[in-house]
């Protein structure tokens, strides 16, 4: 190995070594069950079920913290995921959310899995949350059970 080439992957070792003491927030705030989608989906519903294997990682304050999210660069990303998750709808806080938004929500959260957006590229490193094409039939179904509610 030419002695260059030495010097960069030392540098680059030293640089990984160093990225590892910048550490994220990986906070989960505690969860009131009584604000949950679970406590305020239709019974009858799988949706909750759904919701909860497949998105709760990014959209709950349930997020499960797996090994390779204590290594950067990879622990950066997930932890911004999380945070861009959670601000986009917390399946946590649901209460939280008027009727109309709830409604909108779920419109939404059909959209993106009928598209393939949600989960993302999320299922390479969690196959359990790939969504199956009956899950995306069980989130629309519930999406337009709510529209229909609204009218």
């Amino acid at each position: 190995m030419s002695k260059g080439l030495k010097r960069a992957a030392v540098a680059f070792a030293l640089v990984i070594a160093a990225a590892q003491l910048v550490r994220p927030g990986r906070a989960n705030p505690p969860i009131d069950t009584a604000r949950t989608i679970t406590a305020h989906a239709d019974t009858s519903s799988a949706v909750a079920a759904v919701l909860d294997r497949s998105c709760s990682d990014c959209h709950s304050n349930h997020t499960v913290w797996r090994w390779y999210t204590q290594i950067a660069p990879v622990s950066w990303l997930m932890a911004y995921e999380v945070a861009q998750g959670r601000k986009a709808v917390n399946f946590s806080d649901w209460a939280a959310y008027r009727p109309e938004r709830q409604r909108k929500l779920l419109v939404e959260s059909c959209r993106d899995a009928e598209s393939g957006k949600m989960p993302g590229p999320y299922p390479l490193l969690r196959p359990e949350t790939r969504l199956s094409t009956a899950d995306v039939e069980t989130i629309c179904t519930a999406a337009g059970q709510a529209e229909r509610t609204q009218r």
